[in-house]
């Protein structure tokens, strides 16, 4: 063992041994430190020998977060999430699509045997004799309507059973296609085109309008519950009215206030179709959906058709 004790020497004597001047970095005592090197961003910049040059960085989704943070996790769950929100809104979207084409497919089969049926009785005279002479059909075929629509409308499992539904649709639709034909066989031809020129301006119109505005007439389901029934409670009166004497100007006005009415129902019933509004139709209720905007089509016909003939005559 060696008694002499191995102490590092201090401060002043390290600074004046002549080893220390080996060491370029190593300053003297009291004199100023050097200036820091200058730092510049620019790719091109190098470290220095002996040091590798630094990797760049790799940008990720966790911005900075490792992959086990929690951090990392919720960003990630909530980029699954929206996936799946786009993907359930793509779905319904398609859905919806599916349906609306169904609806309309429906309603212009619908519509096609109807006017069919009111060409008919318009232009063959014998079929509109017939009519005249029987009368009596057309309070039948007024009872199989007001069943059939009572059924589809208050009964959700026929509506929505197949075939059933389309059978009862078929009988719906060929009782309100003799009813029209019936009413339209008492009228002018000129009367007849004339009404059914401006009911298809007129729906073409409205499906244009409520695809379009941002306006939501589903909203206004009370101010429609109560404009059907005044049109009802004008209507009696019409008939009472014009039973004693005919007035031409005011048949003329129900006529028009009853084509109104029925717009605005088309108007509700087709932003119904459409989906996006405060209320929408289940896509399920594809005959609803057809038997509503069918029976709004014809009655704006009906009461157009009243209008024009009061106008022609």
């Amino acid at each position: 063992m060696s008694s002499k004790t191995d102490s590092p020497p201090s401060y002043e004597d390290a600074l004046k041994d002549p080893k220390c001047n080996n060491y370029p970095f190593l300053t003297q005592h009291g004199a100023p430190l050097p200036p820091p090197p200058s730092y510049s961003p620019s790719p091109g910049m190098c470290p220095g020998p002996g040091f590798p040059p630094p990797a760049m960085p790799i940008p990720t989704l966790s911005a900075g977060l490792s992959a086990s943070s929690p951090g990392s996790q919720a960003i990630l769950n909530s980029a699954g999430e929206m996936d799946d929100f786009f993907s359930n809104q793509w779905e319904s979207t398609s859905i919806r699509h599916a349906f609306i084409r169904k609806v309309y497919l429906i309603l212009t089969v619908q519509l096609a045997f109807t006017f069919a049926v009111v060409g008919v009785f318009t232009f063959v005279d014998p079929v509109k004799m017939f009519v005249t002479q029987y009368p009596a059909i057309y309070w039948v075929s007024f009872a199989v309507f007001f069943l059939v629509y009572c059924i589809l409308i208050c009964c959700k499992e026929p509506r929505r059973r197949f075939p059933l539904n389309l059978v009862l649709l078929g009988i719906f639709t060929v009782a309100l296609s003799y009813m029209a034909g019936t009413v339209s066989s008492y009228y002018e031809t000129k009367a007849v085109i004339i009404a059914m020129g401006i009911t298809g301006v007129v729906c073409i119109a409205v499906t244009v309008f409520c695809f379009q505005t941002k306006v939501d007439f589903t909203s206004c389901g009370g101010f429609l519950c109560i404009a059907a029934v005044l049109l009802m409670i004008i209507g009696i009166v019409t008939s009472i009215v014009l039973s004693f004497q005919y007035v031409p100007w005011l048949h003329m006005l129900y006529a028009a206030i009853g084509a109104v009415v029925y717009t605005l129902f088309l108007v509700y019933n087709t932003q119904l179709l459409i989906g996006n509004r405060e209320l929408a139709i289940s896509p399920e209720e594809y005959i609803y959906g057809a038997l509503s905007l069918y029976v709004d089509i014809v009655h704006i016909f009906l009461f157009i058709l009243q209008v024009s003939g009061v106008a022609t005559e």
